[in-house]
């Protein structure tokens, strides 16, 4: 069984972009947020070096690029949602001799769309304070100082100190349902960019299960949530803690990419906190590459959900359409308030 908690509020695939950097000459500044692990490939040349992924900034001299206001380079990553930052990871795989000797971490909440220009201006909180990389390593942070504690942001700064080449930055921690769009309209009481996440899973053998939640359409297998063939009689389940507690309407299961290894049959099963579990999909056959809808004419308040695969197999995709109850949205603008 894997347990799951934080969630990378950077990554592309929540919707997270990098929205400036002073300088990108050898590598481009959106590989910091590429979902795919790190690569190198050797002896790989265009007309300004090694093809490197990740991004990396030419060397700093006295008076040259970058000269502005600092002597370090820097990057301002937009997150796919606002939320509270727990931890970072600098990962500077396969930079061995140009990767920064240091580095530090700022985070802001600007809302609405801002644009590069008016996020300089913005309030940042240093949420890791400068610190020594190492090469070819996840140099990973862990978020202790008391200005940044259970705040909420939407964009963070990484500081290449003074230049060098990192391959991905995580962004660790908790989304925050934001009130405009959940309260008071229908929404998606399953996703992660509203604050659902998964809780439990039996297995994450291929993928993790954090990916059934994900935003927009599963594009291969590798983007849902795909578990190890089962060898015994059991069979493989995740549990979902949905935004708050909602009136769940429309339920839809997609195995979108899975043709040969879907499940052969679902059931899924509704709570309100601690309480029993409650039948809310029947033991249904599920069919391969296809999505499955089920509409519910009643609605009992739940806050979680737990989907079992009969007995194994990939799922691209959980939704749950609904409203959240009176409780569920104080709930909401109770942690977007605090």
């Amino acid at each position: 069984m894997t347990q799951h908690t934080d969630i990378d509020l950077a990554s592309r695939a929540l919707g997270g972009s990098v929205v400036w950097a002073n300088d990108e000459f050898f590598g481009m500044k959106e590989n910091l947020v590429t979902v795919e692990p790190p690569t190198f490939s050797a002896h790989t040349f265009d007309l300004k070096g090694q093809i490197v992924d990740g991004w990396e900034t030419r060397r700093r001299r006295p008076g040259g690029p970058g000269v502005d206001g600092t002597d370090y380079d820097s990057a301002i990553i937009r997150l796919g949602a606002p939320g509270i930052i727990r931890s970072v990871t600098v990962d500077t795989a396969f930079f061995v001799g140009n990767f920064p000797p240091a580095c530090s971490v700022e985070a802001a909440f600007v809302s609405g769309f801002p644009s590069p220009q008016e996020l300089f201006g913005a309030e940042w909180k240093t949420i890791v304070p400068e610190h020594k990389l190492e090469g070819d390593t996840k140099n990973h942070f862990e978020v202790t100082n008391a200005e940044a504690s259970g705040r909420r942001f939407t964009h963070v700064r990484l500081n290449s100190i003074p230049d060098g080449g990192i391959a991905r930055l995580h962004v660790y921690g908790e989304v925050l349902a934001d009130p405009e769009f959940t309260v008071g309209v229908q929404c998606d009481l399953a996703a992660a960019r509203n604050g659902a996440r998964i809780e439990e899973s039996s297995n994450a053998f291929f993928s993790p299960a954090t990916t059934a939640l994900m935003p927009g359409e599963s594009r291969v297998m590798g983007e849902g949530w795909e578990t190890a063939r089962r060898r015994d009689d059991g069979n493989d389940w995740i549990s979902v803690r949905l935004v708050a507690e909602g009136s769940v309407k429309i339920i839809e299961i997609d195995t979108a990419n899975y043709k040969g290894n879907a499940p052969d049959r679902i059931t899924l099963r509704g709570r309100a906190d601690d309480g029993d579990w409650f039948e809310l999909i029947p033991e249904t056959r599920v069919q391969p590459d296809t999505l499955h809808r089920f509409r519910f004419e009643t609605a009992t308040p739940t806050t979680h959900l737990r989907l079992d695969t009969f007995p194994d197999g990939g799922v691209a995709r959980i939704r749950a359409h609904g409203e959240l109850t009176e409780r569920g949205a104080a709930e909401v603008i109770r942690r977007w308030q605090r």
